[in-house]
Formats: structure tokens, C-alpha cells, sequence
């Protein structure tokens, strides 16, 4: 029997518990909730509102907001509609997001809750026809374009229930990377499909299949993993959505909602540990959890105060997490599941579960996924039938990417006797210096791990004679003096360097004046570093500095 496509699930939940919670959006300390059957109205009225515009089917529509309900409204409609979603991430810039527009051939423009809409909006054609989410306080106001209250007030509902083949075009999700011209990742409503039959069949995300499931959602939704654990997942499993109104509120909002399953970016995992080890010192806290009676009081307190007592799977992903901070969340009893997939396979490639020691290792294949290693380069390569049908419009890269039906994710690692899968890098961030070596800069930044002053860090040094590593620091450093970080930072970097070939030793730590940020351009909006164009003409005077540790002026 053929696995249901995502919007015929929606179709069955609205239909079954039409009453039952779906969308949770914060206003302060006021929560307003769509159930699944008010949801789906709106929804309808949208589609309506989109066939009404006598697009062609399978028109490309774009979606720029940062997650709210309207978001997934929208998306429902798309997909009722008979079209192709486009989304991007809110914080695109008017060159950027005309970028993306001409390249994915997007005919209408969701926009909504953002921040950068002044700048964003220069880039979006004047003829673009636009259709404005409901204005959101501390965000851009958004003055072109329909009205969405508008179209819900004046708009029938589309009462048919179509529902699309496996083989019809889901989306196009346009990766950021680090260089180059973004790239449209299509994945079909099958390869959507064939993930979640693998992800209901081996639950790996300990999903309630009775819809008791509660989601928190934060992280970009334009992302396939967010999209896939979150949307997919409450519609396929049943449950609800809660939404975060903004960075100040993130805390609140988690500890009112209190998920299920939280997925986070390692980033987020090192500020809340940050945010934790501000209230109470580490030394502290060592201390405490060496008393048994002690050590489950505070691991309780830890965990309500986060919000997070009552997750049944803890995921971190999208990049490398630290050992030192999975090691910390589990000495407060919250065990951390790490996640490795990227776009071009739905993000579903492999897991480490808790439980499984096997520290440095994103786990096994998960199944329905098969993966080898080229014996040339190292480079990671997967198949999967939940693998993207290519880029849009780019067959010479798709050709570049998918050879013999594997997929060349661009990683690169070993796989172990037992099976288990370790990143050692990216075949691209490998650089060499002047002295014609190749330097794997993950190989090093491990060593540097587990410094609490620490949040952030990459290794350059392309065509240097010696690699430098930059730092964003902790809140933890803040509270700290320049001097007592200064020499912790050289300690650590004399103790690494004692163990490196001299080709690889560090020539200088140096902290950055600012963290690694989307906003200042040192981050891409899926939280990878990017920062060698900017510091690439100041590496050579750190460098032949005499000081093991600079500051950035």
C-alpha cells in the first residue's frame, strides 16, 4: 500500500478531531490557539484565494516569514492548491531574496512576520504579486501586497480535497552554503512520504502515535529538518505546534509549552548551557550532583526551569555539537540524540541515540538509507529513496551531486567496525597553507572543546603558513576578566599545539570583537560558519604576532 502524502494526513486529522489544538502562537504572556478543523478552514480559503489568481498548476509560490502559524497555513494551502512551495529564510536581503526569486521562478509572494523588510522588500519585484501575513509586533510592517485577514474575510473555502501523486514536486528549498549560487534542492510529496514511513516505522523520534505530542517550533521552517521534525511529524503523528514570538521570549515560551521533542542547533544547546552555569557556577554544580538525593532535586529544577521536563527525545543536529556540552546535558539527565542529514536527503541519514557511546559519532545509518565512503577522497556518500530529485533548473549540478545514485554530501569521515558513522570534516573547508599542507580544520577545533569561555569557533589559514583559530565568546566569559580568559585560551592553545605536526600547530587564538552572527555575515542562515573573505587580509598579522592570544579591535 502506498505511504499517504502529507496533505491527505492533514486531510484525515482535520477531518478526525477537527476540534483538537494545532497552532499555538505566543502574544507575551497570552497564547491564541487554531485547532486542527479552524486550521484547515483557513487553509481552504487561501487555496481558494490561490486557484481564484488562475496560476498555472504547479506554479512556484514563496514563502518568507520566520515561523509562526500562518506559515504552515500557508504551506497547507499551497499544497491544496496544486502548486510548488518555495520558502527562504527571513533574514535575506534585497539582493539575496531577488537572488532566490528569479532562480526558483516564484509567481506570488507569501511574506510575513520579519525583521528586515525595508532592506528585503527593494528586492522584490514591484509586480510581484504579494499576499501580507497579519502584522506582528516588533517586526517590519509590511505595507504591500493583500491583506491576509482580507482574503479569509472575503474568500469561500475550496471544499475538494485533492490529493497530489508521489511523483509531483513538494518543493523547492534553496540552500545557503558558504559560496556560490544558492542551489533549489527538489524533493517530491513521495520522498516526503518515504521519510515518514521510515520515521514511522523505526520512531527514532519517540513519537506518541496517539497524537500526544507536543512540538516546539523556532528553528528556521524554510529548513528541510525543521520542516521534516516538526510540520511533518504533527501532521503525519498528530499533536501541536507552539511557536516562539521572539529571541527575548524564546525562554518564556519554552517553558510554558514544555514539548515533547525539542530540537535544537548545537548552538542553542551551548546557550543554554551558558544560561544555566550563569545561575549556578560548574564547580557547583559538580558538586551537587555527587550527592544522590541532591543530584535529583537539581536535575528536576534544571530541567522544569528550562522547560524540557517532559521531552521524550532531545535532538541536536545540523552541525557538530562539542562531547563536552552532550556530556554536560546528560550529567543533568538530559540525553541528547545526535542527527545527520543535510537538505539533498530530507536531512535523514543517520542518528546516535542515547545510550550509545560512541563519543565523536553522528551514529548509524538509519534504515531505508544505505552509506560508503569514497576511498579516494574520504567524502560521505548516501542513498536513500527520500533523496532529491536534483537541483531546480541545474543539471549539470545535480549530476555533480548525484552519481550512480549516490549522493556526494560533501563531508567527509570514516565508518567504523560496528557501523557507526564520524565526520572528520568537509571535503571543501579542508584547506592548504603556504607550506603546500593539507589542514582538516574540525580536526583541530575538536581539540579545543570543552572551554567554557568558548561559544563559537573555525580554524583558517588559507595559503598561511600556520592556521589561526577564531573565537566568539560565552556568556560565561563575560563574567569573567580579559586576563583570566587571555590565559586560559594560551593554555589551552599551548597543550593543543603540544600534540599537532608543526605544519598544523595554532600561530594564534584570536577572539572576535562580535559573536558569529546571520546579521554582521560571519553565519549563514543555517548557522554555518563563513568568515575567511572577511579576515583573510589580518590573518598574516596575528600570525607574526608575538602574543598566542589577540583580540580582535
Amino acid at each position: 500500500m502506498q505511504q499517504e502524502t502529507i496533505i491527505e494526513a492533514f486531510y484525515r486529522r482535520e477531518k478526525a478531531h477537527p476540534d483538537k489544538p494545532f497552532l499555538k502562537q505566543p502574544f507575551g504572556e497570552r497564547w491564541e490557539t487554531y485547532s486542527w478543523g479552524e486550521a484547515g478552514l483557513m487553509a481552504r480559503k487561501m487555496a481558494n484565494y490561490l486557484i481564484q489568481q488562475n496560476l498555472p498548476k504547479g506554479s512556484k509560490i514563496g514563502l518568507v516569514s520566520k515561523n509562526c502559524r500562518e506559515w504552515i497555513i500557508a504551506d497547507l494551502a499551497i499544497m491544496m492548491a496544486g502548486h510548488v512551495s518555495v520558502p527562504f529564510f527571513a533574514t535575506l536581503t534585497g539582493e539575496q531574496i531577488n537572488e532566490v526569486l528569479r532562480l526558483g521562478d516564484v509567481a506570488l509572494l507569501f511574506a510575513g512576520k520579519m525583521e528586515v523588510w525595508e532592506d528585503m522588500g527593494t528586492g522584490v519585484p514591484d509586480d510581484m504579486p504579494i499576499i501580507r501575513f497579519p502584522h506582528y509586533a516588533g517586526n517590519s510592517k509590511i505595507e504591500r501586497g493583500k491583506a491576509w485577514e482580507e482574503i479569509l474575510e472575503e474568500t469561500e473555502p475550496f471544499t475538494d480535497s485533492p490529493v497530489p501523486a508521489h511523483d509531483d514536486l513538494w518543493t523547492i528549498i534553496f540552500t545557503s552554503g558558504t559560496t556560490g549560487t544558492p542551489k533549489g534542492v527538489m524533493h517530491t510529496y513521495g520522498t516526503l512520504s518515504n521519510v515518514a514511513q521510515q520515521l514511522d516505522t523505526t520512531n527514532p523520534l519517540n513519537l506518541d502515535r496517539n497524537g500526544n505530542n507536543q512540538f516546539f517550533s523556532f528553528l528556521p521552517l524554510n529548513h528541510i529538518a525543521e520542516r521534516g521534525v516538526i510540520e511533518l511529524m504533527c501532521i503525519t503523528h498528530g499533536g501541536c505546534i507552539a511557536f516562539t514570538e521572539s529571541i527575548e521570549r524564546f525562554a518564556a515560551n519554552l517553558k510554558d509549552i514544555r514539548p515533547t521533542l525539542f530540537f535544537a542547533v548545537p548552538r542553542i544547546w551551548t546557550k543554554l548551557r551558558s544560561g544555566i552555569l550563569a545561575k549556578m557556577p560548574e564547580e557547583k554544580l559538580n558538586r551537587l550532583l555527587k550527592i544522590p538525593l541532591i543530584s535529583t532535586l537539581v536535575k528536576r529544577k534544571i530541567r522544569s526551569g528550562l522547560g524540557l521536563d517532559r521531552s521524550r527525545r532531545n535532538i541536536t543536529g545540523a552541525a557538530a555539537i562539542p562531547e563536552e556540552t552532550k556530556a554536560f546535558f546528560n550529567r543533568i539527565g538530559i540525553t541528547l540524540s545526535e542527527a545527520y542529514g543535510m537538505t539533498e536527503n530530507c536531512a535523514t541519514s543517520h542518528m546516535l541515540f542515547p545510550g550509545q557511546n560512541k563519543p565523536g559519532s553522528v551514529g548509524k545509518t538509519q534504515p531505508g538509507t544505505e552509506c560508503r565512503i569514497d576511498p579516494d577522497t574520504n567524502e560521505i556518500l548516501t542513498r536513500a529513496d527520500y533523496t532529491m530529485t536534483g537541483y531546480y533548473k541545474s543539471p549539470d549540478k545535480t549530476a555533480e551531486t548525484i552519481r550512480d545514485g549516490w549522493l556526494h554530501t560533501g563531508d567527509q569521515g570514516y565508518i567504523d567496525d560496528e557501523g557507526f558513522l564520524y565526520i572528520t570534516g568537509r571535503v571543501k573547508d579542508t584547506f592548504k597553507s603556504a607550506k603546500a599542507k593539507f589542514i582538516v580544520p574540525k580536526e583541530i577545533e575538536q581539540k579545543f572543546e570543552g572551554n567554557t569561555d568558548v561559544e563559537q569557533m573555525c580554524l583558517l589559514g588559507l595559503g598561511m603558513p600556520q592556521p589561526v583559530l577564531m573565537v566568539s565568546l560565552s556568556e560565561a566569559a563575560a563574567a569573567r576578566t580579559q586576563d583570566a580568559v587571555t590565559t586560559r585560551l594560551a593554555e589551552q592553545a599551548e597543550r593543543v599545539n603540544e600534540g599537532l605536526a608543526s605544519y598544523k600547530k595554532v600561530a594564534a587564538v584570536v577572539v572576535a570583537k562580535e559573536p558569529f552572527s546571520i546579521e554582521n555575515g560571519l553565519l549563514t542562515p543555517t548557522l554555518k560558519i563563513k568568515m575567511h573573505e572577511r579576515y583573510k587580509d589580518q590573518l598574516l598579522g596575528w600570525i607574526e604576532d608575538s602574543e598566542m592570544v589577540c583580540w580582535e579591535s
